[in-house]
């Protein structure tokens, strides 16, 4: 049958029939069942099985206290044993006396004075117990009863039974004590008692008593179950049936409601779905609420639909991604078109230029002006050199396979090196307090000069007229921080993160009249982090625009 249910959805008409089944014929009659079996046994047994547990425990606590004197007064006699005079005797007995307040007198006495001792009667709530020691005289303990009534009902202080201990024909303690409950539990008791078994008597059936007749040492303990007791069973029980009644017409209600509400919101969904691709909304999706009240037919339906628009939906999604992919490739096509005839335009013009210029014939060139020549070509050949470089890195970074050497590079050197690398055609002034900086950082030389090449003309390119650019440093913790620093408007938050992306620009009246690819933040931050390092943008009142570049420390210390 489970497997029958776990390999396919139920139909409609099966799961109204299952719902019936459960919700209103199993429940009525398992109500029906504890309504019968409650009625007949429950209030008996439970006040039999109490009583009987109750005069257990109290029978349990008088073995205690009987035990616990004895091991007492058979400690104190093996101690006296040890005392050569009857006045260190009485001394240690009134010591025992001053501890244990228990007992009123402790004595050692002849057997002719023992009669003496027995006039206390248990009645007058003090209780005489001897023992034989071996030279012949006897230990005499004289126990105040109210000891004994404390130590037994201690477990039992919110039980309402009345509860009797009997010794002797007189009684010595009682809980919940009453006149006419005490004689009623005597006058039932059976002629012959059974010794040591905790026994139920009494005519009324719903009011068990129970005694329990010990020997040792000899005891009578009654127990007797009272009116108010039994009514408070009764009433509990009674309140169980109710709330069983209760709890089966609640069920009732609740699952076919239950199985109301799912199966209208379930077909609710499906007149929508049908609803909106009758008007060509093809990206709709059949949500049904899938659990135990869900019929095959609206399941496997559902499925299907959602199959369908799966499909269609996917190709969308892969149409839309190949459109992305396919704009993207014409914006970096656009770009490198652009960098290609601008970028390269100026120094390969520059080249070509002073090419021609030294190969002329018809003119004499100077050895000055030769060199001068020389120069700017090897300077303009650097830049295409760089150029070429920033645009092979690009595959490197994004594929992480971007190849290091990381080396102890004087970062002094690197930004010295830089700062001759650059194109400065504006001759902005750039001030480097990091000339005297003698700490290596781990780089590779390459790479590192790579990075602030670029960083220090994309200060140059983006700054005020007439600005500064300032190049600093810090070391915090084992990093050396080198900062960038020009002259700019502040740069909003948001359009900072998008910096390192590629081809972007910030977008204002400074940047339209530059030309560049929008690469430059992004290599350099490809070319850092393979290094090890971190890079931070920042844009302020206090900076300007600040780029800041961490480098771990060669053998910081």
């Amino acid at each position: 049958m489970a497997q029958f249910f776990s390999k396919r959805h139920l139909k409609i008409a099966e799961q109204i029939i299952i719902v019936i089944f459960f919700a209103v014929l199993i429940p009525m009659t398992v109500s029906g069942v504890i309504i019968s079996n409650i009625n007949q046994q429950s209030n008996r047994a439970q006040l039999r099985s109490a009583a009987v547990m109750i005069a257990n425990i109290v029978s349990e606590e008088v073995d205690v206290f009987v035990h616990s004197t004895d091991n007492e007064l058979t400690q104190i006699i093996t101690t006296l044993e040890y005392y050569k005079s009857r006045e260190q005797e009485q001394k240690y007995l009134d010591e025992i006396r001053e501890n244990l307040h228990f007992y009123t007198e402790l004595a050692v006495i002849n057997k002719s004075e023992l009669e003496k001792y027995k006039a206390y009667r248990i009645q007058d709530d003090y209780a005489v117990f001897d023992r034989k020691m071996k030279d012949g005289r006897y230990l005499v303990a004289v126990m105040d009863m109210n000891n004994l009534k404390t130590n037994l009902f201690k477990t039992l202080t919110d039980d309402k039974r009345q509860i009797y201990v009997v010794v002797e024909d007189d009684l010595v303690a009682s809980s919940n004590y009453t006149q006419d409950g005490y004689e009623k539990s005597i006058e039932e008791l059976p002629d012959k008692l059974e010794n040591n078994v905790a026994t139920i008597y009494g005519d009324t059936k719903n009011q068990p008593l129970v005694y329990l007749k010990k020997t040792d040492p000899d005891v009578l303990i009654i127990v007797n179950t009272t009116e108010a007791v039994t009514r408070h069973a009764i009433d509990y029980n009674r309140n169980k049936i109710v709330l069983s009644i209760l709890i089966t017409i609640l069920t009732v209600f609740f699952v076919v409601g239950l199985y109301t509400y799912y199966l209208y919101i379930n077909i609710r969904q499906l007149f929508k779905a049908i609803i909106a691709i009758s008007k060509g909304n093809y990206e709709r999706r059949i949500r049904l609420l899938t659990n135990i009240f869900t019929p095959f037919e609206l399941i496997f339906l559902g499925n299907e639909f959602n199959r369908m628009v799966n499909q269609i939906h996917k190709s969308y999604i892969q149409l839309k991604k190949k459109n992305k992919e396919l704009k993207q490739v014409n914006e970096f096509r656009s770009n490198m078109i652009d960098t290609v005839s601008h970028e390269f335009r100026t120094p390969l013009t520059s080249i070509l230029g002073y090419t021609s210029r030294l190969l002329r014939q018809d003119i004499t060139i100077d050895e000055e002006t030769r060199q001068k020549s020389l120069k700017i070509i090897k300077k303009q050949s650097e830049r295409l050199k760089r150029m070429i470089e920033d645009l092979l890195v690009i595959p490197d970074i994004e594929g992480a396979r971007l190849n290091v050497n990381i080396v102890p590079v004087p970062v002094n050197t690197v930004i010295e090196n830089s700062i001759m690398l650059v194109r400065n055609e504006t001759n902005k002034e750039i001030v480097n307090n990091i000339e005297n900086c003698n700490i290596e950082i781990l780089a590779d030389t390459d790479r590192i000069e790579q990075v602030f090449v670029n960083l220090i003309e994309n200060a140059i390119k983006y700054s005020k007229d007439e600005s500064q650019i300032t190049l600093d440093y810090e070391i915090a913790n084992d990093q050396l921080v080198i900062s960038v620093k020009n002259d700019y408007d502040i740069i909003p938050r948001e359009k900072l993160k998008t910096l390192f992306d590629k081809f972007t620009r910030v977008d204002d009246t400074t940047t339209r009249t530059t030309r560049g690819t929008g690469l430059g933040l992004f290599i350099v931050k490809g070319l850092v982090e393979a290094m090890n390092g971190k890079i931070r943008l920042y844009s302020n009142e206090e900076c300007g625009f600040c780029v800041k570049v961490f480098m771990p420390i060669a053998d910081f210390s």
